[in-house]
């Protein structure tokens, strides 16, 4: 499954610092001038989680395969992006790709690194990208709508479906604020997202500050922290000079070298995380004597679409999943101790898997 999260925000803020440390690669320049990211830099990543271990230590497979989840880095937008401004076309064809959005926003003062509007202010930073974003969607929606509202007048079902849609997105965006505020019927959110509006997609702030105030936050941090909190975004705060330090280091001296710092843990996995969760995906597991792996899943999936991950085959001719709760299969050491005592549940076709699910899929083709 490729779910992809796009790293945005004005240029000089930290995406392209970011995504190579969370890529450990140097695959996109991160030069202190506007636009040094033009193309668009693609970086899969394993999603940190330590229930992979936990298992593989009862398991001791001959290998462990995370999940993994895409991030894209996209070039700085600027003020005008929505009429082309600067790389704006490219910017918002880039954008309109990614499932999810990750803003990185600059909450560090200095003078080292130039601001393309010559101050820092974090929340105009985030009321500059999401006018661009916002006017775009409404340009895109009233081009669309107008020929639809037609089609719709001739009594077409699909297109008076089409149009509700449209309007309620329009109704947000007219009053300023994102298509992601709408109120859609669940039944209908797979068309609203199929209108590939960049302000209907989940999005998540990105507080990105000096090394002084990595475990700590300063005023910036907190304010961006506010405005997640009262739009319904997610927010996590990171130093991405201090995870670009971490990130070419040697395993042994990352912890040492965060525990200075007062970090339990790289702002990089948090970031990963959240990025997986802001996506509404879950992992359940596979464990043998081969390899335990992790395996991605939207929640809500059920059993035969999950085992469809693994291979169509399993989909197609599935029959039960055995399944174990993660926390069972920890307290009994394992397959065999879960089954002893109880904890092995064969479930069918309507199943809902859960996150953590340890799954043992039957079929016949």
């Amino acid at each position: 499954m490729g779910f992809k999260c796009g790293i945005v925000g004005l240029p000089n803020v930290g995406k392209s610092t970011l995504f190579n440390a969370l890529t450990r690669t140097a695959t996109a320049q991160a030069a202190n001038y506007p636009f040094c990211t033009i193309e668009p830099n693609t970086g899969e990543v394993a999603v940190p989680d330590p229930r992979l271990d936990a298992i593989a230590a009862i398991a001791r497979p001959q290998q462990i395969v995370p999940t993994r989840i895409n991030f894209v880095d996209i070039a700085g937008l600027v003020r005008g992006a929505s009429k082309g401004e600067g790389l704006g076309n490219q910017f918002l064809a880039n954008i309109r790709e990614v499932d999810a959005i990750i803003h990185v926003l600059r909450a560090f003062d200095g003078t080292d690194v130039t601001h393309v509007e010559g101050r820092i202010d974090p929340v105009a930073d985030a009321e500059t990208v999401n006018t661009e974003l916002m006017l775009a969607d409404l340009a895109s929606l009233e081009r669309r709508v107008t020929p639809l509202r037609k089609r719709a007048a001739t009594g077409d079902k699909e297109a008076k479906a089409e149009v509700a849609l449209m309007d309620a997105a329009l109704a947000e965006l007219g009053e300023g604020r994102p298509a992601r505020l709408a109120r859609v019927d669940p039944a209908d959110a797979a068309a609203f997202r199929a209108l590939s509006l960049m302000t209907a997609k989940p999005i998540l702030y990105v507080a990105n500050v000096d090394e002084a105030s990595a475990a700590t936050g300063n005023a910036h941090s907190a304010r961006i922290a506010e405005m997640a909190k009262a739009e319904g975004a997610g927010f996590v705060m990171i130093s991405a000079a201090i995870e670009a330090e971490i990130a070419v280091l040697p395993d042994a001296e990352q912890k040492e070298f965060l525990a200075s710092l007062g970090l339990a843990e790289p702002g990089l996995d948090r970031l990963i995380r959240a990025g997986y969760d802001l996506l509404g995906l879950i992992t359940y597991f596979t464990a043998g004597p081969k390899e335990v792996r992790a395996w991605t899943i939207v929640r809500g999936t059920r059993a035969p679409q999950a085992a469809a991950v693994i291979h169509t085959d399993f989909e197609r001719g599935f029959i039960r999943a055995q399944t174990i709760a993660y926390e069972d299969f920890i307290r009994y050491g394992g397959e065999t101790g879960a089954r002893d005592a109880g904890k092995a549940r064969d479930e069918g076709k309507d199943y809902v898997v859960a996150d953590g699910d340890l799954m043992h899929f039957k079929f016949n083709v």
